[in-house]
């Protein structure tokens, strides 16, 4: 947009825990307007997730943030065209933009990953996040790389 720019929607809290992060979460695991589904598949995963570590003194809303901090990416490259020649020149990440590639690579590996219900695959990346493994961790390590190898053109900055 070139003139003024878009105000943000403010995200209602989830009927469960009232926070405003799962409301988020659910809202990129939609498809086609089922939120329900949605919230249905995220708490099953949970319970499950309960499950998986009994051990853990934490609950398993505090797991699931924990994985999502450790996916976490701080920087990532972006393409700049300078004098012909194209530049992966790394910039670090709006907190907002963060959130919601931690949200999109946890749910995108997850459907990627090999199970019976949606329920059982987010689990199951939930747990490897918060081990630090898997592939929304593989691939925030990866953008790590990419950054510090282009880390010389960095004075591209825009």
């Amino acid at each position: 947009m070139r003139k003024a720019k878009p105000k943000k929607r403010q995200v209602l809290p989830d009927p469960v825990f009232g926070d405003v992060k799962v409301s988020k979460f659910v809202n990129h695991l939609m498809y086609d307007g089922k939120k329900n589904l949605s919230y249905d598949i995220f708490y099953s995963a949970l319970e499950i997730v309960k499950t998986k570590l009994p051990n853990e003194e934490k609950s398993a809303l505090e797991i699931w943030k924990i994985a999502l901090d450790n996916i976490t990416p701080q920087v990532e490259v972006k393409s700049r065209r300078v004098g012909g020649a194209t530049f992966q020149v790394p910039m670090e990440i709006r907190p907002e933009r963060k959130e919601s590639l931690s949200m999109k690579n946890l749910i995108g590996y997850a459907r990627k990953r090999g199970g019976k219900t949606m329920a059982d695959k987010l689990s199951a990346e939930i747990v490897d996040a918060y081990n630090n493994q898997g592939g929304a961790f593989k691939r925030k390590e990866d953008m790590h790389r990419m950054a510090e190898a282009n880390r010389a053109f960095a004075h591209f900055r825009f």
